[in-house]
């Protein structure tokens, strides 16, 4: 039995895509083994967001060179499909598949191992206008599992290498993923998290498809469903009938992703963004109006070209006002073949640092204080692993990391804690009735 290992770079999407193909190595006969052992072979799923990507990238292939000399090299994703002579130059990568055909990886492996060639097998999106199914065969006792609904972005925002690397939108058929979710629902997994490249744009290439707001509609119906969480959504695409039917169902996770990226006007229009920094501030105060205690977490970009002081300030302000549980803190990275690489004005890195600094320090406190509304109150947390101090670790419903003790505790199901006490980036709990 051949033994197969993999290393997931980036997001969530990618996340799903890894856990299909695990699945499509075993029903081949291959043993999935940790990263760090020894196997036959090694898959990459990379990432391009930042230069920093790429790196990571590369020092997981020579890592994987180093386990197995022998061993057949798989870089696949985006940083492979945005450069795949780049990568084909890497002396230990013997294949290169990019973010189309990804179900042809396992026969394209066993072409290696048979010829002991290297393979460049990048498409364009031009030879995949639909949809790809990579089903999810997966075993019941994780805590939740993502379900990818939409693949590709025609944004094209200026900092942003993704379209290049995902393609156009393609969505998935709503009875393809209403099937899956009742196949893991029926598997007993707790919880769902719908996730794409572009999300909230589930449906728009093509007027008469169904939108985010009726598949979500339809998901509520499955009567296994317990939890449903929705991935990042652009603000531009959150509309009120996606509010409304989120509001009225029990079963949705209190917790949203809003990209602000800028709080200033004219970065968010240099950015190629599609709202204003008064639109997303009435958005936020929309769903809060909407659904009380609600979790809002974001993403904001810091020494965008030509930011200048006042403008951070402007995003500071903003994140400040909009009260998110939590930012995810972004330095600008030119990315090659971007509107944003090209443009004057590039903001010291030193400078970039400093102003990303003084977010990180502004999101502790953010932090703590929507965390701490939640003291004496009882949450509904999924536990996902054990942790070293002995405590359960997993998320409330609003996105809460909690740890918690508690005694025949089973991962993936739900249970009742107490929120006591809030740490750095977590609550402390005790489970009831235990």
């Amino acid at each position: 039995m051949k033994k197969v290992a993999f290393y997931t770079l980036g997001c969530k999407v990618n996340q799903y895509e890894t856990e299909a193909l695990k699945g499509a190595f075993q029903e081949k006969g291959y043993e999935v083994v940790d990263f760090n052992d020894y196997a036959d072979a090694y898959i990459i799923n990379t990432c391009t967001v930042t230069h920093l990507s790429d790196r990571k990238s590369r020092q997981m292939i020579r890592k994987a060179a180093q386990k197995n000399p022998e061993a057949v090299i798989a870089a696949v994703g985006c940083y492979a499909q945005v450069a795949p002579e780049e990568v084909l130059k890497i002396p230990e990568v013997n294949l290169v598949l990019g973010t189309v055909h990804k179900n042809r990886l396992v026969e394209l492996v066993e072409k290696v191992f048979a010829d002991r060639k290297k393979i460049n097998a990048v498409a364009s999106f031009e030879e995949l206008a639909e949809f790809e199914e990579m089903p999810l065969k997966l075993t019941p006792g994780k805590a939740r599992a993502f379900v990818k609904i939409q693949e590709g972005c025609n944004s094209y925002c200026a900092y942003c290498i993704i379209p290049y690397a995902r393609g156009p939108l393609r969505s998935r058929k709503l009875t393809e993923v209403v099937a899956e979710v009742k196949s893991l629902t029926q598997k007993g997994f707790s919880e769902i998290v719908l996730t794409g490249i572009h999300t909230g744009a589930y449906g728009q290439e093509k007027k008469e498809l169904p939108k985010l707001a009726d598949l979500v509609e339809e998901l509520f119906k499955i009567p296994e469903l317990k939890r449903l969480r929705l991935s990042s959504i652009e603000p531009q695409d959150f509309t009120l009938d996606l509010l409304e039917v989120l509001a009225n169902s029990p079963k949705f996770c209190r917790h949203l992703h809003l990209p602000l990226q800028s709080g200033d006007d004219e970065i968010l229009k240099a950015m190629r963004r599609k709202y204003t920094a008064s639109e997303y501030l009435r958005l936020i105060e929309t769903i809060k109006e909407r659904i009380p205690d609600i979790a809002l977490t974001s993403d904001v970009i810091v020494g965008f070209p030509r930011e200048t002081e006042q403008q951070f300030l402007n995003s500071y302000n903003l994140i400040k006002k909009a009260g998110f549980m939590d930012v995810h803190v972004f330095k600008f990275s030119p990315r090659y073949g971007t509107l944003a690489a090209k443009m004057p004005g590039q903001v010291p890195e030193r400078e970039k640092e400093r102003r990303s600094l003084l977010l990180i320090n502004l999101k502790g406190e953010l932090f703590t204080n929507y965390a701490s509304k939640f003291i004496g109150k009882t949450l509904e947390v999924v536990p996902e692993e054990l942790g070293n101090e002995g405590l359960w670790e997993g998320h409330s419903d609003n996105y809460l990391k909690v740890k918690f003790s508690g005694n025949n505790i089973k991962r993936g199901k739900i249970y009742p804690v107490k929120i006591t006490e809030v740490k750095e980036g977590y609550v402390l709990g005790e489970m009831l009735n235990n």
